[in-house]
């Protein structure tokens, strides 16, 4: 049962210990039952099953139902990949000399597909990179939180000088054509000067965050100066915006970028720490308060620290434009990042709460079709205001299917279920008792709270274009009408 939730002994133990401190076994005492070597009491029995949500006759019967005994298949990623044949079409210098030319004719930076490259290897591996965690825990010591004061004592023992300068945000013409409010936060100069705009000292964790980011870059990169330069606003915080065109740094850039990011966030939540925090909060995005980083580090971490593995997450600046994703649950884009999109799915969660004028949180549930077959998702989406004035929608959410699937009911029967009644009902639905009770089940296994809450609003039916709408009537009208 704890391998089927991607529970190790410890995260066991912690759920144990918030539930009934007396009567919680430790980790050694879990290890022993596990290998047969002691036999739990009553009392602590009544614990381990109230985390997994079983009653207490399930854990002593003599054999197992059949299908309690199957665990979920483990994907490698949440996306399918396409098969390279005929693979001599795939070969590196085939693929040298394609590359560009595919590029300069879809009007797609070097940068761009860069990044795409990056996201896919994030996404393969669901967020996973050990010797970038070790790095930053090293340096960090797995403190939680790091003050500035801390983060500034860092970069001096590493060497760095911290200089201060004076920027004004200024407006920006996106790769979208979308107007937004830009301004440029800090730079690096080799060998040893780090250049800090002093609106950062009004954004706390937006300072820690850049702060973070670039004693990544000199413990990663030796500060060698490609990691240059960070900006905040709607637009990419880059240079290389030659459309059609490869330089051959482009690949090196990004991927420092990312090492850097990703070492930024183990170090302000370092993973053993943060998971207990938010273990104790039931994954609530106003964790970030207690971890005092910022809404995006901490749900960006939240998919990186999770026992469970099928996250997705999604940074929006406007409706049409994503300045960060991440599908460890290879959800389908709502929209892109490289060509402005006329129909998005007015219903997802992410574009919904531009419309919404009150500050908090918004959990929904969604019914999606990916591969023909409905699934079942939930989110947490919040509306937040960068540094230089933009309003922007952060939503992290799960794939429920694969969780539903490890207590052993048919998760596709009750997506298809839900998408019935969705379609029955004009897009939008209550969640039927029955099904309700399920999901809140999962949702105390979990420990995510806002599983629970989505279900006091009806259940949305979304689709990854309007051309293709489920809704009866259709929320665009398509082509041929």
């Amino acid at each position: 049962m704890r391998k089927r939730n991607n529970l190790t002994i410890e995260d066991l133990s912690t759920r144990c210990v918030r539930l009934n401190p007396e009567a919680a076994p430790s980790v050694s005492y879990l290890s022993m039952i596990e290998r047969g070597k002691r036999v739990p009491s009553v009392e602590m029995l009544e614990v381990i099953a109230q985390v997994f949500q079983k009653e207490l006759g399930w854990f002593l019967d003599s054999e197992a139902e059949e299908q309690d005994l199957v665990l979920p298949k483990q994907s490698k990623g949440g996306l399918n990949g396409m098969p390279l044949e005929p693979s001599f079409l795939f070969n590196t210098d085939i693929l040298q000399i394609a590359i560009p030319e595919l590029l300069a004719q879809t009007g797609t930076s070097g940068r761009q597909f860069a990044q795409l490259l990056i996201r896919a290897h994030q996404e393969h591996h669901q967020n996973h990179f050990p010797e970038l965690e070790r790095a930053a825990e090293e340096i960090g010591l797995k403190r939680l939180p790091l003050s500035v004061d801390d983060l500034l004592q860092i970069a001096k023992q590493l060497g760095l000088t911290i200089r201060w300068y004076e920027e004004a945000p200024r407006e920006i013409l996106d790769e979208l054509g979308v107007i937004s409010q830009n301004i440029g936060t800090s730079y690096f100069t080799p060998p040893k000067t780090l250049f800090l705009n002093h609106i950062l000292q009004q954004w706390p964790t937006r300072l820690k965050y850049e702060l973070a980011v670039h004693i990544g870059h000199a413990v990663l990169h030796n500060k060698d100066g490609v990691k240059s330069s960070m900006a905040v606003g709607g637009a990419h915080d880059d240079v290389f915006t030659d459309y059609g065109s490869m330089a051959p740094q482009d690949v090196l850039h990004a991927w420092r970028d990312f090492e850097s990011s990703f070492f930024a966030g183990a170090l302000l939540c370092p993973k053993q720490a943060f998971r207990q925090l938010l273990e104790r909060r039931g994954y609530e995005i106003a964790s970030h308060l207690q971890a005092e980083v910022s809404a995006s580090v901490a749900m960006r971490r939240m998919t990186a620290v999770s026992p469970y593995p099928h996250w997705h997450y999604f940074d929006a600046y406007s409706p049409g434009k994503l300045k960060a994703v991440y599908r460890g649950n290879g959800i389908p884009l709502p929209w892109g990042n490289m060509r402005q999109v006329t129909d998005p799915c007015q219903h997802w969660a992410v574009f919904r709460m531009f419309d919404v004028k009150d500050v908090g949180s918004s959990a929904q549930l969604s019914l999606l079709d990916v591969n023909g077959e409905p699934r079942i998702y939930c989110c947490e989406s919040t509306k937040v205001k960068d540094l230089a004035g933009n309003n922007h929608v952060l939503c992290a959410g799960i794939d429920l299917n694969q969780a539903i699937t490890a207590q052993g009911i048919d998760a596709a029967s009750m997506a298809q279920e839900m998408k019935t009644r969705c379609i029955q009902y004009g897009g939008a639905a209550t969640v039927p008792q029955s099904i309700q009770s399920t999901l809140k089940r999962v949702a105390n296994i979990l420990n995510i709270n806002w599983v629970s809450r989505s279900m006091t609003k009806p259940a949305q039916l979304i689709c990854t274009r309007g051309g293709r709408c489920p809704r009866a009537p259709s929320c665009y009208q398509c082509p041929e009408q």
